[in-house]
């Protein structure tokens, strides 16, 4: 039997996969939120949800396609520039809104309007969209993005109002950032792969002799569960 084990083939296969289910879930997520924008009556929670969970799975897939592409061809065209910290909130609540709205989360952002910062722009709103998706199942009713600088480094913060996180989760979150993934958790839906997503975007971005990290904490301004995100 011919063995295909990181053949070049193999790996074209599985992006062009990844990219055709990719281009599937967004057209039925776009669809939904079109619906959803149009018609604010429709909102119901098992729409929400069913919007909730394409999101997730559209999420997973960018999130493999970028692994791949950082694995699979480490030639990966990443792409670090200057960038207007409020021009990246407003593609977040852009690209958030219609779920929120349907789950009736409030979404509030703090933010210095006039700091510029450094970074892959799609790779960070990837981290951060997937945060927010996850949070908006688990939140009381508020989640809040806050970005500010401290020292060398850029932190942006995803906050709720929740219970916060599980000891299970907050031990995937330091083997994440040791580069290891968490086991598959069938009974919670979780595989681990959007902590180890969200350590190899923190630690693509490099200045110098620092590069970034990713910590999940509880408490935070809102009582809840804390995602943070560091950027040198």
């Amino acid at each position: 039997m011919e063995d295909y084990t990181g053949s070049p083939e193999l790996y074209l296969f599985l992006a062009s996969t990844m990219h055709d289910m990719k281009d599937s879930v967004s057209l039925v997520s776009g669809t939904l939120e079109a619906m959803l924008a149009a018609s604010p009556d429709l909102a119901s929670p098992q729409l929400a949800h069913m919007l909730y969970q394409t999101k997730r799975l559209n999420d997973n897939l960018i999130q493999l396609l970028a692994l791949y592409k950082r694995v699979g061809k480490p030639g990966y065209p990443f792409d670090s520039r200057p960038q207007q910290i409020s021009e990246l909130v407003a593609q977040v609540v852009a690209q958030e809104k219609t779920l929120l709205d349907a789950r009736s989360i409030t979404f509030e952002t703090t933010f210095p309007p006039d700091l510029i910062w450094s970074f892959d722009e799609d790779l960070i709103i990837g981290v951060l969209g997937h945060v927010i998706n996850n949070a908006s199942r688990y939140t009381r009713g508020i989640i809040r993005l806050s970005i500010a600088q401290f020292g060398d480094y850029l932190e942006l913060r995803i906050e709720d109002n929740g219970q916060g996180f599980p000891p299970a989760l907050l031990m995937a979150g330091a083997a994440a950032m040791h580069g290891l993934r968490a086991g598959v958790n069938f009974s919670t839906n979780s595989t681990g792969l959007g902590l180890y997503f969200s350590f190899q975007v923190a630690l693509m971005h490099k200045h110098r002799e620092r590069s970034g990290s990713i910590t999940l904490e509880n408490g935070g301004a809102l009582g809840g569960g804390c995602f943070i995100l560091r950027l040198p």
